[in-house]
Protein backbone atom coordinates (compact mmCIF):
# COMPACT_ATOMS: atom_id res chain seq x y z
CA UNK A 1 0.00 0.00 0.00
CA UNK A 2 2.84 2.40 0.89
CA UNK A 3 4.68 1.78 -2.39
CA UNK A 4 1.44 2.23 -4.35
CA UNK A 5 0.76 5.57 -2.64
CA UNK A 6 4.34 6.70 -3.25
CA UNK A 7 3.79 6.19 -6.97
CA UNK A 8 0.45 8.00 -6.85
CA UNK A 9 1.76 10.88 -4.71
CA UNK A 10 5.49 10.89 -5.53
CA UNK A 11 7.99 12.65 -3.28
CA UNK A 12 10.29 15.26 -4.81
CA UNK A 13 12.40 17.57 -2.68
CA UNK A 14 12.82 21.01 -4.23
CA UNK A 15 16.52 20.97 -3.36
CA UNK A 16 16.96 17.84 -5.47
CA UNK A 17 15.66 19.37 -8.69
CA UNK A 18 16.19 23.13 -8.37
CA UNK A 19 18.17 23.39 -11.60
CA UNK A 20 15.64 21.40 -13.59
CA UNK A 21 12.74 23.33 -12.03
CA UNK A 22 14.25 26.69 -12.97
CA UNK A 23 15.04 25.58 -16.52
CA UNK A 24 11.60 24.04 -17.00
CA UNK A 25 10.04 27.26 -15.71
CA UNK A 26 11.76 29.23 -18.48
CA UNK A 27 10.80 26.66 -21.13
CA UNK A 28 7.17 26.82 -19.96
CA UNK A 29 7.24 30.62 -20.21
CA UNK A 30 8.38 30.39 -23.83
CA UNK A 31 5.59 27.96 -24.75
CA UNK A 32 3.00 29.93 -22.78
CA UNK A 33 3.98 33.16 -24.49
CA UNK A 34 3.57 31.48 -27.89
CA UNK A 35 0.00 30.60 -26.94
CA UNK A 36 -0.52 34.13 -25.66
CA UNK A 37 0.63 35.60 -29.00
CA UNK A 38 -2.15 33.85 -30.93
CA UNK A 39 -5.09 33.26 -28.56
CA UNK A 40 -7.69 36.01 -28.02
CA UNK A 41 -7.97 37.46 -24.52
CA UNK A 42 -10.19 35.54 -22.11
CA UNK A 43 -10.94 37.09 -18.71
CA UNK A 44 -8.15 36.88 -16.12
CA UNK A 45 -5.65 35.61 -18.75
CA UNK A 46 -7.23 32.17 -18.97
CA UNK A 47 -6.18 31.99 -22.63
CA UNK A 48 -2.45 31.82 -21.81
CA UNK A 49 -2.36 28.83 -19.47
CA UNK A 50 -1.23 25.23 -19.91
CA UNK A 51 -3.19 22.09 -18.98
CA UNK A 52 -2.23 18.74 -17.47
CA UNK A 53 -2.38 15.81 -19.91
CA UNK A 54 -1.80 12.03 -19.59
CA UNK A 55 1.80 12.70 -20.65
CA UNK A 56 2.64 16.22 -19.47
CA UNK A 57 1.45 19.77 -20.13
CA UNK A 58 -0.25 21.19 -23.21
CA UNK A 59 -1.29 24.54 -24.62
CA UNK A 60 -4.46 22.92 -26.04
CA UNK A 61 -5.53 24.09 -29.52
CA UNK A 62 -4.10 27.46 -30.57
CA UNK A 63 -5.74 29.23 -33.54
CA UNK A 64 -3.52 30.40 -36.40
CA UNK A 65 -4.72 31.77 -39.75
CA UNK A 66 -7.40 29.33 -40.99
CA UNK A 67 -5.90 26.43 -39.03
CA UNK A 68 -4.53 25.62 -35.61
CA UNK A 69 -1.61 24.09 -33.73
CA UNK A 70 -0.74 22.90 -30.25
CA UNK A 71 2.38 22.39 -28.18
CA UNK A 72 2.84 19.69 -25.55
CA UNK A 73 5.56 18.94 -23.04
CA UNK A 74 5.74 15.15 -23.03
CA UNK A 75 7.38 14.13 -19.74
CA UNK A 76 7.07 10.44 -20.57
CA UNK A 77 8.93 10.55 -23.89
CA UNK A 78 10.79 13.76 -22.91
CA UNK A 79 10.06 15.72 -26.06
CA UNK A 80 8.25 18.93 -26.87
CA UNK A 81 5.72 18.22 -29.62
CA UNK A 82 4.50 20.98 -31.94
CA UNK A 83 1.58 19.73 -34.03
CA UNK A 84 -0.13 21.62 -36.83
CA UNK A 85 -3.56 21.11 -38.38
CA UNK A 86 -1.64 20.79 -41.65
CA UNK A 87 -0.65 17.31 -40.44
CA UNK A 88 2.98 18.25 -39.79
CA UNK A 89 4.78 17.80 -36.50
CA UNK A 90 8.07 19.08 -35.10
CA UNK A 91 9.90 17.95 -31.96
CA UNK A 92 12.37 19.48 -29.54
CA UNK A 93 14.23 17.04 -27.28
CA UNK A 94 13.79 17.67 -23.56
CA UNK A 95 17.32 17.17 -22.33
CA UNK A 96 20.03 19.22 -20.63
CA UNK A 97 20.35 22.33 -22.82
CA UNK A 98 20.42 26.10 -22.29
CA UNK A 99 17.18 28.07 -22.47
CA UNK A 100 18.73 29.93 -25.42
CA UNK A 101 18.98 26.68 -27.41
CA UNK A 102 15.46 25.55 -26.48
CA UNK A 103 14.11 28.96 -27.51
CA UNK A 104 15.95 28.93 -30.85
CA UNK A 105 14.86 25.38 -31.70
CA UNK A 106 11.23 26.01 -30.79
CA UNK A 107 10.96 29.26 -32.73
CA UNK A 108 12.74 27.73 -35.73
CA UNK A 109 10.24 24.87 -35.78
CA UNK A 110 7.34 27.34 -35.76
CA UNK A 111 8.88 29.04 -38.80
CA UNK A 112 9.22 25.65 -40.47
CA UNK A 113 5.51 25.06 -39.91
CA UNK A 114 4.66 28.46 -41.36
CA UNK A 115 3.51 29.83 -37.99
CA UNK A 116 4.71 33.42 -37.71
CA UNK A 117 5.11 34.26 -34.03
CA UNK A 118 6.47 37.24 -32.09
CA UNK A 119 6.65 37.10 -28.31
CA UNK A 120 8.06 39.25 -25.52
CA UNK A 121 11.24 37.21 -25.40
CA UNK A 122 12.07 37.43 -21.72
CA UNK A 123 10.42 35.88 -18.63
CA UNK A 124 7.89 37.53 -16.33
CA UNK A 125 7.40 37.26 -12.56
CA UNK A 126 11.06 36.36 -11.95
CA UNK A 127 14.16 38.30 -11.03
CA UNK A 128 16.48 38.59 -12.87
CA UNK A 129 14.63 38.46 -16.19
CA UNK A 130 17.23 37.12 -18.62
CA UNK A 131 16.23 37.35 -22.31
CA UNK A 132 15.59 33.82 -23.58
CA UNK A 133 18.11 34.19 -26.41
CA UNK A 134 20.82 35.11 -23.88
CA UNK A 135 19.98 32.59 -21.17
CA UNK A 136 22.80 30.06 -20.97
CA UNK A 137 22.53 29.97 -17.17
CA UNK A 138 19.51 27.64 -16.99
CA UNK A 139 20.49 24.42 -18.75
CA UNK A 140 19.51 21.52 -16.46
CA UNK A 141 17.05 18.75 -17.20
CA UNK A 142 16.64 15.67 -15.02
CA UNK A 143 14.06 13.48 -16.80
CA UNK A 144 13.18 11.59 -13.61
CA UNK A 145 12.49 14.83 -11.73
CA UNK A 146 10.42 16.21 -14.59
CA UNK A 147 8.36 13.02 -14.67
CA UNK A 148 7.81 13.08 -10.90
CA UNK A 149 6.72 16.74 -11.03
CA UNK A 150 4.24 15.90 -13.78
CA UNK A 151 2.86 13.05 -11.66
CA UNK A 152 2.43 15.48 -8.76
CA UNK A 153 0.51 17.77 -11.10
CA UNK A 154 -1.56 14.81 -12.27
CA UNK A 155 -2.72 14.10 -8.72
CA UNK A 156 -3.30 17.75 -7.86
CA UNK A 157 -5.22 18.26 -11.10
CA UNK A 158 -7.51 15.33 -10.30
CA UNK A 159 -8.44 16.49 -6.80
CA UNK A 160 -8.74 20.14 -7.84
CA UNK A 161 -11.01 19.03 -10.69
CA UNK A 162 -13.31 17.24 -8.25
CA UNK A 163 -13.36 20.32 -6.01
CA UNK A 164 -14.17 22.53 -9.02
CA UNK A 165 -17.20 20.38 -9.91
CA UNK A 166 -19.09 21.45 -6.78
CA UNK A 167 -19.20 25.11 -7.89
CA UNK A 168 -21.76 26.26 -10.48
CA UNK A 169 -20.85 29.93 -10.35
CA UNK A 170 -18.05 31.44 -12.39
CA UNK A 171 -15.00 29.21 -11.94
CA UNK A 172 -11.76 28.87 -13.87
CA UNK A 173 -10.47 25.66 -15.41
CA UNK A 174 -7.80 23.81 -13.47
CA UNK A 175 -4.83 25.25 -15.31
CA UNK A 176 -1.08 25.83 -15.07
CA UNK A 177 0.13 29.42 -14.93
CA UNK A 178 3.65 29.59 -16.33
CA UNK A 179 4.38 32.99 -14.76
CA UNK A 180 4.58 31.67 -11.20
CA UNK A 181 4.72 27.99 -12.26
CA UNK A 182 1.64 26.88 -10.34
CA UNK A 183 -1.49 24.81 -10.97
CA UNK A 184 -4.58 26.81 -10.01
CA UNK A 185 -8.37 26.82 -9.83
CA UNK A 186 -10.27 30.01 -8.97
CA UNK A 187 -13.86 30.58 -7.87
CA UNK A 188 -15.60 33.96 -8.15
CA UNK A 189 -18.35 35.55 -6.06
CA UNK A 190 -19.72 37.59 -8.97
CA UNK A 191 -18.73 40.95 -7.46
CA UNK A 192 -16.09 43.42 -8.59
CA UNK A 193 -12.82 43.63 -6.65
CA UNK A 194 -10.76 46.71 -5.75
CA UNK A 195 -7.97 47.53 -8.20
CA UNK A 196 -5.02 45.23 -7.58
CA UNK A 197 -1.79 47.10 -6.69
CA UNK A 198 0.41 44.81 -8.80
CA UNK A 199 4.01 44.43 -7.74
CA UNK A 200 5.06 41.14 -9.36
CA UNK A 201 8.67 41.33 -10.59
CA UNK A 202 9.12 42.12 -14.29
CA UNK A 203 5.39 42.10 -14.85
CA UNK A 204 3.25 45.15 -15.56
CA UNK A 205 0.76 46.07 -12.85
CA UNK A 206 -1.97 46.01 -15.53
CA UNK A 207 -1.47 42.24 -15.80
CA UNK A 208 -2.48 41.79 -12.16
CA UNK A 209 -5.35 44.27 -12.55
CA UNK A 210 -6.87 41.97 -15.20
CA UNK A 211 -6.16 38.83 -13.19
CA UNK A 212 -7.76 40.15 -10.01
CA UNK A 213 -10.57 42.31 -11.38
CA UNK A 214 -13.28 40.24 -9.62
CA UNK A 215 -13.66 39.01 -6.03
CA UNK A 216 -12.22 35.51 -5.82
CA UNK A 217 -11.11 32.51 -3.83
CA UNK A 218 -8.17 30.71 -5.43
CA UNK A 219 -6.34 27.48 -4.64
CA UNK A 220 -3.67 25.37 -6.25
CA UNK A 221 -0.30 23.64 -6.11
CA UNK A 222 3.09 25.33 -6.23
CA UNK A 223 6.47 23.49 -6.36
CA UNK A 224 8.03 25.53 -3.57
CA UNK A 225 8.87 25.07 0.12
CA UNK A 226 10.52 21.72 0.87
CA UNK A 227 8.47 19.41 -1.37
CA UNK A 228 5.96 21.83 -2.84
CA UNK A 229 2.80 23.16 -1.22
CA UNK A 230 -0.91 23.50 -1.80
CA UNK A 231 -2.13 27.07 -1.30
CA UNK A 232 -5.36 29.02 -0.92
CA UNK A 233 -6.02 32.75 -0.75
CA UNK A 234 -8.79 35.30 -1.21
CA UNK A 235 -8.81 38.62 -3.01
CA UNK A 236 -9.76 40.90 -1.49
CA UNK A 237 -8.96 39.12 1.76
CA UNK A 238 -11.93 39.47 4.12
CA UNK A 239 -11.46 40.44 7.77
CA UNK A 240 -10.64 37.44 9.93
CA UNK A 241 -9.51 35.26 7.02
CA UNK A 242 -6.00 34.64 8.36
CA UNK A 243 -7.33 33.64 11.79
CA UNK A 244 -10.01 31.27 10.48
CA UNK A 245 -9.41 27.64 11.54
CA UNK A 246 -8.94 25.40 8.48
CA UNK A 247 -8.24 21.72 7.91
CA UNK A 248 -6.08 19.68 8.19
CA UNK A 249 -3.92 20.44 11.23
CA UNK A 250 -0.81 20.74 9.03
CA UNK A 251 -2.26 23.76 7.19
CA UNK A 252 -1.20 27.24 8.30
CA UNK A 253 -1.54 30.86 7.24
CA UNK A 254 1.69 32.37 5.91
CA UNK A 255 1.89 36.10 6.59
CA UNK A 256 4.86 36.30 4.23
CA UNK A 257 2.88 34.82 1.33
CA UNK A 258 -0.55 36.15 2.30
CA UNK A 259 -2.20 32.76 1.94
CA UNK A 260 -2.90 29.42 3.59
CA UNK A 261 -0.33 26.72 2.84
CA UNK A 262 -0.47 22.94 3.18
CA UNK A 263 2.87 21.15 2.67
CA UNK A 264 2.76 18.56 -0.09
CA UNK A 265 4.31 15.97 2.21
CA UNK A 266 1.36 16.32 4.62
CA UNK A 267 -0.92 15.18 1.81
CA UNK A 268 1.38 12.50 0.38
CA UNK A 269 1.87 10.83 3.78
CA UNK A 270 -1.76 11.07 4.94
CA UNK A 271 -3.87 7.92 5.37
CA UNK A 272 -6.27 9.38 2.78
CA UNK A 273 -4.44 11.95 0.63
CA UNK A 274 -7.50 12.87 -1.45
CA UNK A 275 -9.66 13.54 1.62
CA UNK A 276 -6.86 15.49 3.29
CA UNK A 277 -6.38 17.80 0.32
CA UNK A 278 -10.14 18.14 -0.24
CA UNK A 279 -10.58 19.24 3.38
CA UNK A 280 -7.98 21.97 2.84
CA UNK A 281 -9.59 23.18 -0.37
CA UNK A 282 -13.10 23.23 1.08
CA UNK A 283 -12.28 24.79 4.45
CA UNK A 284 -10.18 27.60 2.94
CA UNK A 285 -12.90 28.32 0.37
CA UNK A 286 -15.51 28.45 3.15
CA UNK A 287 -13.29 30.90 5.02
CA UNK A 288 -13.27 33.22 2.01
CA UNK A 289 -16.93 32.76 1.10
CA UNK A 290 -18.42 32.95 4.60
CA UNK A 291 -16.34 35.89 5.78
CA UNK A 292 -16.77 37.62 2.42
CA UNK A 293 -20.56 37.21 2.41
CA UNK A 294 -20.80 35.20 -0.80
CA UNK A 295 -24.23 33.93 -1.87
CA UNK A 296 -23.17 30.32 -1.49
CA UNK A 297 -26.62 28.79 -2.05
CA UNK A 298 -26.67 30.10 -5.63
CA UNK A 299 -23.04 29.28 -6.35
CA UNK A 300 -22.74 25.65 -5.20
CA UNK A 301 -24.41 22.40 -6.20
CA UNK A 302 -23.95 18.64 -6.13
CA UNK A 303 -22.06 17.38 -9.20
CA UNK A 304 -24.02 14.10 -8.89
CA UNK A 305 -27.38 15.86 -9.06
CA UNK A 306 -28.40 14.04 -12.27
CA UNK A 307 -27.12 10.62 -11.23
CA UNK A 308 -30.59 9.12 -10.56
CA UNK A 309 -31.59 9.84 -14.16
CA UNK A 310 -28.57 8.16 -15.75
CA UNK A 311 -28.86 4.59 -16.97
Amino acid sequence: MGEHRQEEWPRLRVADWTGTRETLHMWAQIVGKIRMAHAPLVNHWWQVTLYVTPRGLTTSTIPFAAGAFDIEFDFVGHVLRIRSSSGEERRVALEPKPVADFYAETMDHLVGLGIETTIQARPNEVEPSIPFADDHQHASYDPDAARLFWRQLLQANRVLGEFRSHFVGKVSPVHFFWGAMDLACTRFSGRDAPRHPGGAPNCGDWVMVEGYSKELSSCGFWPGLDEGAFYAYAYPEPDGFAERPVAPDAAFYSRENGQFLLPYEAVATADDPDRTLSAFLQSTYEAAADLGGWGRAALEDDPNRWAPYRV
